[in-house]
């Protein structure tokens, strides 16, 4: 972080101390401190508190002022304006420009690397930076729109302050009039409804108006959402948000939420730092409808609002993106040894989404002895980064001995982290918070560990999506014929459990030439993959064929080696793929893969299992699958445990194996 960044956070702690010893309001000392921080600048933003209090008399205005100043030290800029402003006008000739948003992405990208590589590091603070003129322009149009649209005319002071006030969205946005310039470009729907209409006169149905029309003017000049770790210097500026072709889901929803906003919507960015089963994160934006109510959608701008939110995710955290500085954070950013990356303007709103609970959890007296940071602790789950590892979601204080979290989501696997001086390191067994918000320990012992033998079959825990593709394979049939029609077919094998073995053995007396997979009616023909093998297990050769409404490329899918693509036609019954083996002989084994999401375990893979003993991820030795299962002779149980897939894929979630022998994934 910017030097002079971190010194207005500092100015800000202080507040915190100063205020118990003091007979000024919290407020006041705030806003002190805040054109403390401001320093030159200082002036500009007395000039917009004197224009309040002079001029324009609004006291709403004037407190609107100070609470915008009295956080401002905490939002900041690029400190090279200049730079950025060029770097904008490049974008705006290159967007919507050449063969693709994909194109115009590493354009700009490589325009990024090459020409502004320092620019992100190089920030300051709002508060050195802001103008009289911006800030009262800024203020003055939120105002207007307020007090004059009809969506917004009911909002308390307080919610117009926290979902329309703030001159900004995003860090680094520019402090250009984006306001001005989004309302014009995305009020042409908004607009043709008639006053008195019932849509229009509420929030959703505004919102919806609106939203409908970003989604249409963006699919009108080409867009994408990516999902690369790394693309350009993201789009922060009236008109880049205007022209944008590609983006993250943050970037979308960033540049909705300010076209919300330009437009008097009340709203707001949510976003969880990672699912409860899975790696990625999420953000998506909400609102706050005429009830009073926080109505949220499922993905950035293509969905409606107030559709269910995502029923099958686990969900640990979710954080509100706000303006007004989080003073716990500002606290804990400043005294702890060791610092989180949280975000300072965040607010804590995931009882909004799941259940939670708030507990306590009680550390060893000799492992707290041994700890650099004997104040604050972290809670963490387990992620995958090319491995498992720890992912601090929250912290903690420590206080005789125990420390408690709050509004941790539930039915969640979650661990303690502490601080020695060098790392966060393990201070808690694992430890599973179920539904009803009970804790239980997944404690490793290695005096009385209860051994298992048996088979692994997958890395990733099943989908609902996933297990209803392996469903639809019950009933399918292994049949040879003499014809291509296949009639009179001979049936060697039906599939009637969910876990085939990878190589199917069939016994046939005599040699055929027609060999197919036929599906049962009701599954839309999906597989995956189907191969035919010799004794030996040799792939044998062939041409594919399938019944006449399937076509080339969906018979091509069935034999491309990728698990990913698949064999499904449009038509729920009477559907198979197979092969002409151009004469009669004999197949020994066939192969069916269910279409998945290629987490199953794979022959040819190369493994390694894990398990966590307490402090460390200790390995169980390396496998080569030559089956669709990994065979294991002495696996703990009741013990944390992850397999990891060297030779391609990238989801791996951690399990445990009950003393029933089923896995219990987490």
């Amino acid at each position: 972080m910017n030097t002079l960044l971190k010194k207005s956070i500092y100015a800000l702690f202080a507040t915190l101390v100063l205020v118990a010893f003091s007979g000024c309001s919290k407020d006041d000392l705030y806003l002190y401190y805040a054109l403390k921080a401001a320093g030159k600048n200082k002036t500009e933003l007395k000039a917009v508190l004197k224009h309040y209090r002079t001029v324009d008399k609004d006291p709403e205005k004037l407190m609107a002022a100070k609470y915008l100043i009295a956080n401002m030290p905490a939002h900041y800029s690029y400190r090279d304006t200049a730079a950025i402003n060029r770097y904008y006008s490049q974008a705006l000739e290159i967007l919507g420009t050449g063969p693709s948003p994909d194109w115009q992405r590493d354009t700009l990208r490589q325009i990024s690397d090459s020409q502004y590589a320092g620019i992100t590091r190089d920030i300051i603070s709002d508060a050195q930076v802001m103008t009289a003129d911006y800030l009262i322009y800024s203020i003055d149009h939120a105002f207007k729109q307020w007090k004059t649209q009809p969506w917004a005319k009911h909002l308390s002071y307080e919610e117009f302050r926290d979902w329309i006030l703030p001159y900004k969205v995003t860090e680094l946005q520019s402090l250009d009039n984006w306001r001005d310039i989004l309302s014009k470009f995305y009020s042409d729907s908004i607009s043709t409804v008639t006053d008195p209409d019932d849509q229009r006169n509420t929030i959703y149905g505004a919102i919806e108006i609106v939203r409908n029309e970003i989604h249409n003017k963006q699919s009108a000049i080409g867009h994408r959402v990516i999902w690369e770790d790394r693309g350009s210097i993201p789009m922060r500026s009236g008109p880049t948000w205007v022209r944008m072709t590609y983006g993250s889901c943050m970037d979308y929803v960033t540049m909705g939420i300010a076209v919300f906003r330009s437009l008097g919507f009340p709203a707001a960015i949510d976003q969880v730092p990672c699912w409860g089963r899975n790696s990625d994160g999420h953000s998506w934006y909400v609102f706050r409808d005429d009830r009073g109510r926080d109505q949220v959608t499922i993905n950035s701008l293509i969905m409606p609002a107030g559709m269910q939110f995502y029923p099958y995710e686990r969900i640990p955290k979710v954080w509100r993106s706000t303006y007004t500085i989080n003073r716990d954070l500002v606290k804990y950013r400043n005294t702890a040894k060791y610092v989180y990356n949280f975000d300072l303007c965040s607010k804590d709103v995931t009882s909004k989404y799941n259940l939670t609970s708030d507990f306590e959890i009680e550390i060893d007296k000799e492992i707290i002895r041994g700890l650099s940071d004997r104040k604050y602790v972290h809670i963490a789950m387990v992620a995958n980064g090319g491995g498992p590892q720890w992912r601090v979601l929250d912290y903690g204080k420590l206080k005789r001995g125990k420390v408690c979290f709050k509004n941790m989501g539930r039915n969640m696997l979650y661990i303690i982290l502490g601080f020695d001086g060098d790392r966060l390191i393990p201070i808690s067994s694992p430890f599973i918070l179920d539904k009803k918000g009970n804790i239980s320990f997944v404690d490793y012992n290695k005096q009385d560990k209860r051994l298992a033998s048996m088979d692994i079959r997958r890395k990733y825990y099943e989908s609902y999506n996933v297990v209803d593709m392996r469903r639809r394979m019950l009933g399918g049939k292994i049949q040879c014929c003499d014809y291509p029609d296949f009639r009179n077919a001979v049936t060697l094998y039906t599939i009637d459990y969910t876990n085939t073995p990878y190589l199917i053995k069939v016994n046939v007396s005599r040699p055929y030439r027609y060999w197919r997979y036929m599906s049962p009616d009701g599954s839309w023909g999906s597989i995956s993959e189907v191969s035919f093998h010799d004794e030996q297990g040799n792939r044998i050769a062939g041409r594919g064929i399938a019944n006449p409404e399937a076509g080339q490329d969906a018979i091509d899918r069935a034999y491309d080696g990728n698990l990913l693509s698949n064999f499904e036609i449009n038509q729920p019954d009477g559907n198979w793929v197979g092969m002409d083996m151009g004469k009669p002989i004999i197949v020994s084994y066939v192969s069916v893969s269910p279409r998945s999401d290629d987490n199953d375990v794979c022959p040819g893979n190369e493994y390694e299992l894990f398990y966590f003993d307490g402090s460390e991820w200790t390995s169980l030795g390396y496998k080569l699958a030559d089956g669709n299962a990994l065979h294991y002779f002495e696996l703990p149980q009741n013990t944390l445990l992850w397999l990891r897939n060297y030779t391609r894929g990238k989801n791996e979630r951690p399990f445990i194996i009950r003393e029933d022998l089923n896995i219990e994934w987490w």
